[in-house]
Formats: structure tokens, C-alpha cells, sequence
């Protein structure tokens, strides 16, 4: 199965689609007049050859994973103004991106607080409705109890008469 298109074509495709900035793949394709799902197959499988594009996509500050953005924030954590936008410039991030990744990480800490104290709620809840229901088979056993008494008394007196 030949492709419609020429291979030049889907390289400068890529290279576009690649250098967007912050349109969407969509509006690329719309504006190459090919089918967006089509550019999506071609950045997926295909690798950009040309000399001025990035031989592959760089990765976006929401495609660093936890672990990243901590290793991140750990590297530049003592750095000066200077010595930090060299850094993420190097990295392809800003700066912003740090402060936000260390926000959420600071409230990831603080979230666990509140756990605890859920967690106590209901280990409260529990221990009451435990205790509810020791009082409700105790009651249960003594209404039991007193039913077999109750039927041995009846056979006891139907006996004697």
C-alpha cells in the first residue's frame, strides 16, 4: 500500500507540526489539508530527517513524570538566578514550571494531613458501630434466651396438667 502523499511532504509536515508553538495538531493539518489523524500516525511513526528540526520531539513539561520533576527540583534547588535559567533553558522548561511542580508537590505533603484525620473519623465510626453491635447480638441472645425459657416453661406446665 503506497502512501498518497510524498515523503518530502510528510517531512515538512513533521517539522511544522513539531515547530506549532501552541496550536493544535488539528489547525496544522488543517492547514496542510490532511486529515489530523493522518499528522497524528505520521508523528507517531515517522522520524523527522531534516537538519534544521529536532531529530525527535522534545518533551513537554507536562510529559516529565513525578520522579523527574523532583530529580528536577533537587538539581536546582541551590542555584542562583542565572545558574537556574541556564539550567532550564538546557532542559527545555522555565522556571514557572519548577514553582509550579514544587506547589504540588508541597501539597501533596499537606494532603495526607487531612487523611489522618479522616482516617480517625472513620476509625471512630467504626469502633462505635462495632460496640453497636456487640449491645445488639447481646440483646439479640438474651430475647433468644428468654424465648426457649418461655417454651420449655409451657411444655413444662402442659405436662403437669
Amino acid at each position: 500500500m503506497t502512501s498518497k502523499y510524498p515523503e518530502a511532504f510528510i517531512e515538512q509536515a513533521l517539522v511544522k507540526a513539531y515547530s506549532r508553538g501552541h496550536r493544535s495538531i488539528k489547525s496544522v493539518a488543517e492547514d496542510l489539508k490532511v486529515n489530523h489523524h493522518t499528522l497524528k500516525y505520521w508523528m507517531k511513526n515517522k522520524v523527522v530527517t531534516d537538519k534544521d528540526a529536532p531529530a525527535a520531539r522534545e518533551k513537554r513539561p507536562q510529559d516529565w513524570t513525578a520522579a523527574e520533576q523532583f530529580a528536577a527540583l533537587r538539581a536546582t534547588s541551590g542555584l542562583s538566578d542565572e545558574a537556574l535559567q541556564a539550567w532550564c533553558r538546557g532542559h527545555g522548561i522555565f522556571p514557572h514550571h519548577l514553582t509550579s511542580w514544587e506547589t504540588a508537590f508541597c501539597a501533596e505533603v499537606k494532603e495526607p494531613a487531612t487523611g489522618v484525620r479522616e482516617m480517625r473519623t472513620l476509625k471512630d465510626k467504626v469502633a462505635k458501630l462495632e460496640r453497636e453491635i456487640v449491645r445488639k447480638n447481646g440483646a439479640l441472645a438474651e430475647a433468644a434466651a428468654l424465648l426457649i425459657l418461655q417454651k420449655k416453661f409451657r411444655a413444662l406446665w402442659e405436662d403437669e396438667e
